[in-house]
């Protein structure tokens, strides 16, 4: 008795236009009530940026109303954000931070 075997056939899609992920910006807003020893801080601990840099940021968002504070791959981007908002409001304050593509 002769056995029978299916035979199958697979067909392998080659996808030849793959992009590299879009990086998101971090962007802090400037508010009334939030200090900007608080920020500082945020830009230090959250963001990993030297306390000189941070001042600098600071300042930028203080005088123009916001500021481009990194620049990451979305989960980071929006979990970054999210941690510093979440510091701020434990804190009672209104800090906003916003994610866009790059």
């Amino acid at each position: 008795m002769a056995s029978t075997q299916k035979q199958s056939s697979t067909r392998v899609k080659e996808r030849t236009n793959l992009r590299k992920p879009r990086n998101y910006k971090v962007i802090m807003h400037n508010d009334d009530v939030t200090t900007m020893e608080f920020v500082v801080n945020v830009l230090e601990s959250v963001f990993f940026k030297p306390h000189d840099t941070a001042v600098d940021l600071m300042m930028t968002i203080h005088n123009t109303g916001e500021a481009v504070v990194g620049i990451y791959s979305r989960d980071i981007a929006e979990s970054k954000a999210q941690k510093a908002m979440d510091l701020a409001e434990q804190q009672g304050f209104p800090l906003k931070l916003t994610c866009s593509p790059e």
